[in-house]
């Protein structure tokens, strides 16, 4: 297993580009642990509080997955309370194959990749706009940080992360509120760009204003505005959430790949 990765990985990747969308913009970057054989296994963590990514094929056989548990479980990654993001056949493997070491591991998410090829305009138009968020809202855009991963229970980091997220943000002009007709703050989505795709992510409405249709507004303008800067609009969410699956099925979001969080 090599250290490093190349054109290979990306290669490779892109049979599952929309499930491993995340998986394919991370590995370039620092990470604390990434292996790979650049045709049948990429296990990729950047640090602490995110996810194990573990990519094999569709195909992986008993002895494949038997590779892929036993060096996760070399790299001490089964302690410390780290969850992984793989596909549902080497998640019953894990789940399995931990129990003989007496290790309890289960399914805690399940979620869809979709992407969105022709955005649908909401039946119903939200009060209020679209606004970029800019330096004076840094701080709102760290409270929204934070209430969304409080919310969704994954990736939760310290205030001062949170800023320093939100400062890379507001330079990159990636985050998008939505102000309503009293000049509330009442929802955020962001767009990343990798490749050809566009991930749409964070997406958040303050408890008190939803069933408003603010984040169905919100999530159309800013997955029309990556559709017409050229890239392919997509999202992951919670299997289980149907009424936020509904939603983006509705602006014309398609289901293309499943995977799950194991920890």
């Amino acid at each position: 297993m090599d250290c490093f990765t190349d054109e290979r990985d990306y290669k490779i990747l892109e049979k599952d580009k929309y499930t491993f969308f995340v998986l394919g913009r991370i590995m370039g970057g620092e990470c604390e642990l990434l292996l790979t054989d650049h045709e049948r296994l990429i296990i990729c963590f950047t640090c602490n509080p995110y996810p194990v990514w573990i990519w094999t094929p569709n195909d992986v056989a008993k002895e494949e997955s038997e590779k892929a548990y036993e060096l996760v479980k070399e790299n001490g990654l089964f302690t410390g309370g780290h969850t992984f993001n793989l596909k549902y056949d080497l998640a019953d493997y894990f789940i399995r194959r931990a129990s003989e070491d007496t290790l309890v591991l289960s399914i805690t998410t399940n979620m869809f990749a979709y992407d969105c090829p022709n955005p649908i305009e909401p039946h119903v138009r939200a009060d209020g706009g679209l606004h970029r968020c800019v330096a004076e809202d840094i701080d709102e855009l760290v409270e929204f940080m934070d209430l969304f991963h409080r919310e969704t229970g994954v990736d939760q980091d310290s205030p001062e992360a949170y800023r320093r997220k939100a400062e890379e943000a507001i330079r990159s002009g990636s985050h998008f509120l939505w102000r309503n007709a009293e000049g509330r703050h009442v929802a955020i989505c962001n767009f990343r760009p990798n490749g050809d795709l566009a991930g749409v992510g964070l997406v958040y409405t303050r408890e008190e204003y939803r069933r408003k249709h603010y984040a169905e507004n919100l999530v159309y303008q800013v997955t029309q505005m990556a559709k017409d800067a050229g890239y392919m609009p997509m999202l992951y969410t919670d299997a289980d959430y149907a009424a936020s699956n509904a939603c983006y099925e509705k602006i014309g979001y398609v289901l293309r790949g499943k995977l799950c969080t194991v920890g």
